[in-house]
């Protein structure tokens, strides 16, 4: 049995030997690959059992085992394994620790290839029960996850010794969203590798708020792809055009040509992809991007109209932790293709007809917002569609002030939405507010908001 388990190629016997060996006399090389090395990684159950007694004295007394301390430990901690495992423990660290390792050089420059390898494996493994159960995006995740490891192979970041780099100016290259006021607040617009949400309920014009940005940002020369898991792909398009031409909806069919003039002369490029609902996940959204990548297309802006459509990955046993995972992802593609991701969440029933929508009424899961850099929010009651108005409210953003509420004009024959000019001493136009809709009454609370907002407009 040990003869063959020692026999399985490139990284063999003599090879996780001189591992554990190195990882034994090298506490540095140590501390860097038990990283990612686990100690199921090992195909001989002695070394296992060696590894183990390292990693557990090194996590108790915080320090690398000396050969007197680890000499204690093979003759006092060594009486619940059985006695062949004694034996070849004891003989093996007879061998190394009077003796220098050889290859060293080849065994630091191949153990993590081992170890990615030996990873790998497992997943694979794993994966043939669930190929079972025809769980495809779970093989998928699992897979991506095992060819992952290792690739991170920074270690923290050194508050003294890299000083110098908090004062370099991070490059966020923002994408506008159209509205001078909002991307004032924004610095610039969201960033690569940021994640927005707009939240707003049913009949708000989430699907329209994303075209607009969308739109806004073709118009600024980037190729923006559109995810649609609610409408067909023509209506999306449909819907650009519209925004982009400023004609109505219904008037559309009429201007041909006139639009086709227009919609040529846009310096970014725009791609709508439609997925039913709740049959697309995030890995069909990744495995396209990756597809257009090959094909010479990387996007300038992501839109997936909408997150709480998409399909989980992990089917979970609570609905709000599927959604909060979603985000998770999407967050995490963002961060993959260097690409902000604009998206929409559902508001629940409180939202329905609120004067102004805030977190507290994010449906199913409020936690699925926390991974978001930017949250604004589009509320509009009856009186308000009516009147072609709403107000959006700034939720969150990691990059300025939030608590802003904006008026804007949202016509949606046209899918026309501007931000309405402030006027001075009014409520009717740009406030600053309270998170909690209870207290906007509160006077007080208005002034600090508003004075908060009032000094930030004059650094710029």
């Amino acid at each position: 049995m040990l003869a063959e388990k020692a026999n399985f190629g490139k990284y063999g016997k003599a090879f996780q030997e001189g591992l554990v060996q190195l990882i034994f006399q090298d506490r540095p090389f140590a501390d860097q690959i038990t990283e990612v090395l686990d100690v199921g990684f090992l195909e001989l159950e002695y070394l296992q059992v060696v590894l183990q007694k390292i990693l557990d004295y090194r996590t108790r007394y915080q320090v690398h085992p000396s050969v007197s301390a680890f000499d204690t430990i093979i003759n006092t901690e060594m009486d619940s394994e059985e006695q062949i495992i004694q034996t070849q423990v004891r003989d093996y660290f007879d061998k190394i620790h009077a003796s220098e390792p050889t290859d060293v050089k080849y065994i630091k420059e191949t153990s993590l290839d081992f170890c990615r390898k030996q990873n790998l494996k497992e997943a694979m493994l794993k994966s043939v029960g669930l190929l079972q159960n025809c769980s495809f995006d779970e093989i998928s995740t699992v897979i991506n996850e095992a060819l992952k490891l290792g690739s991170n192979t920074d270690f923290g970041y050194d508050y003294l010794a890299d000083f110098e780099t908090r004062f370099i100016p991070r490059f966020r290259g923002p994408v506008t969203t159209g509205w001078n006021d909002i991307d004032a607040l924004m610095g610039g617009g969201l960033g690569k590798s940021e994640l927005g949400v707009v939240v707003a309920p049913t009949g708000a014009g989430k699907s329209m708020v994303l075209v607009h940005l969308g739109a806004a940002a073709i118009q600024e020369g980037k190729t923006v792809v559109h995810y649609t898991l609610e409408l067909q792909d023509t209506v999306i398009a449909t819907r650009y055009d519209s925004c982009i031409t400023g004609l109505p909806l219904s008037d559309l069919i009429g201007f041909k040509e006139e639009i086709y003039e227009k919609v040529k002369e846009v310096e970014g490029k725009l791609i709508v992809k439609e997925y039913p609902t709740k049959s697309a996940s995030t890995n069909t959204i990744k495995n396209h991007l990756s597809r257009l990548l090959k094909r010479g297309i990387k996007p300038g802006l992501i839109i997936v109209d909408y997150a709480d459509l998409l399909k989980p990955v992990v089917v979970r046993k609570e609905k709000r932790n599927e959604l909060e995972s979603i985000y998770e992802e999407l967050r995490g593609l963002s961060t993959e293709f260097e690409c902000p991701i604009w998206t929409a969440s559902q508001t629940n029933r409180s939202g329905l007809n609120a004067e102004v929508i805030t977190m507290e009424q994010i449906s199913e899961a409020f936690n699925k917002c926390f991974v978001a850099d930017f949250i604004m929010s589009v509320s509009r009651t009856i009186e308000d569609k009516q009147k072609n108005e709403g107000k959006i409210f700034i939720a969150k953003n990691r990059n300025g002030p939030d608590g802003m509420v904006h008026n804007i004009f949202m016509d949606t024959s046209n899918v026309c939405i501007k931000i309405l000019p402030k006027i001075n001493n009014s409520m009717t136009n740009s406030l600053t507010i309270p998170l909690n809709p209870v207290t906007l009454e509160t006077k007080t609370q208005r002034e600090l908001l508003n004075n908060k907002y009032k000094n930030f407009r004059n650094r710029k």
